[in-house]
């Protein structure tokens, strides 16, 4: 039994074949389409937010349609709840550099969508945009961002508020009930004990674990309906498929990360930094910055010393040079030798 179980990142001991559940993603685009699913769902929501969520629908669009380039351009989930607030979830493999840009896109094109044609305004819908992230958007130290608009006094330093009457008339309490709401999921940043029903979540998008005896919501549900060994043998077939290429993807994204970095060093200078370490870790980019500037500046004060000489040669009082061409204490000196 011994070669039957192995250890995981975290020191838990798992036996193979046993408590292995589908991966989020992939059971979020191919499988969790139906009411009895929703549940899943709204357990991750809920811990998300901190209040209880229900769906009623999934919602079509452009957005989630098939295409032939179809992990880039998707929504994997985007649902309405019981207050007629939309949830989008997007799950995302691969880098993109744009990917804020593209997050404020999808919750302007959900909320115009489904507002209708002819209608006021009073009917836009409040848009939660969850992200779930397998790669690392920006620098930060947490795995969880959260985020949404506040008015805020430029001098004053208050929040702006809604006054009784427009509340009663609008159906909201304040401006953050009609803004927008963002969460970052930054999966790989996760490297902790779960404690809380958030945590338990994160084990679960990052690992595929599932405690025994969870008691999270829609992890709960997720046991049951995501357990790898109640697949088909078909399911289960497409499914393995899915994960080599994942595999195969990942290794030709490092491998571009590190061709980068290695570019970008050898080049050294701003353009080169620009170009080839927009993917490269954060210490190659520093070093090349410093090269490509230090670069830069030693060619710039010898282009002003030929200059400075030149203008010398030609009986230009020194005085002169050093204050039309800027030149330091040291510089000048130099065309005293």
């Amino acid at each position: 039994m011994a070669k039957d179980i192995k250890k995981t990142k975290k020191g838990k001991m798992m036996v193979k074949g046993k408590n292995r559940y589908i991966r989020f993603d992939w059971a979020a685009k191919y499988m969790l389409r139906s009411k009895a699913d929703f549940a899943i769902f709204e357990g991750l929501i809920n811990v998300l937010i901190g209040e209880k969520i229900e769906i009623v629908e999934l919602l079509e669009s452009e957005l989630n349609q098939e295409h032939k380039d179809d992990k880039f351009n998707r929504v994997d989930i985007k649902a309405k709840d019981s207050q007629g607030r939309i949830i989008i979830v997007e799950i995302q493999q691969s880098r993109e550099l744009d990917y804020l840009q593209r997050m404020l896109y999808g919750v302007a094109k959900t909320i115009t969508e489904h507002m209708g044609r002819g209608k006021s305004y009073e009917n836009v819908k409040k848009v939660y945009s969850i992200n779930i992230l397998y790669f690392d958007l920006g620098e930060g130290a947490d795995y969880l961002y959260h985020g949404q608009t506040t008015l805020i006094g430029v001098h004053t330093k208050d929040t702006l508020q809604l006054t009784q009457h427009e509340q009663d008339d609008l159906h909201v309490v304040t401006p953050e009930d009609v803004f927008p709401e963002y969460f970052v999921i930054r999966v790989n940043e996760f490297n902790q004990l779960a404690v809380t029903p958030l945590e338990e979540w994160l084990e679960y998008l990052k690992d595929e674990y599932i405690r025994p005896d969870t008691t999270v919501p829609g992890l709960i549900e997720a046991r049951e309906r995501l357990e790898y060994l109640r697949m088909s043998d078909e399911e289960r077939r497409v499914y393995d498929n899915y994960l080599d290429t994942l595999v195969r993807d990942t290794d030709v994204m490092k491998t571009k990360l590190l061709e980068a970095e290695i570019k970008g060093l050898k080049k050294g200078h701003a353009k080169g930094l620009a170009k080839g370490l927009a993917e490269g870790e954060a210490k190659g980019r520093a070093k090349g910055r410093a090269e490509g500037r230090e670069e830069e500046r030693r060619k710039n004060v010898q282009e002003k010393l030929e200059s400075a000489r030149t203008l010398k040669a030609n009986d230009v009082p020194l005085d002169v040079i050093v204050k039309s061409l800027h030149l330091t204490d040291d510089e000048a000196a130099t065309l005293q030798s």
